[in-house]
């Protein structure tokens, strides 16, 4: 774990973001830089794609809620 240095003005869209996600302000930061290095190893991919991959990754069920 370490520190890193995040422009005021990113800190404010990542204190927005992680209050409509439910998510910490690191949580949100996190899921950002996670989200950005796999669509940089993946650029044909969309977002709903990759996020779907780490879905199917993680064995999480998304057909269920699909369905209701």
């Amino acid at each position: 774990m370490g520190i890193v240095k995040i422009d005021g003005e990113l800190h404010e869209e990542a204190r927005r973001a992680s209050s409509v996600m439910c998510r910490s302000i690191n949580a949100q930061a996190e899921f950002w830089m996670k989200i950005g290095m796999l669509a940089e190893a993946n650029p044909t991919l969309s977002f709903n794609e990759i996020v779907r991959q780490q879905f199917g990754a993680a064995q999480v069920c998304t057909n269920r809620v699909a369905a209701a």
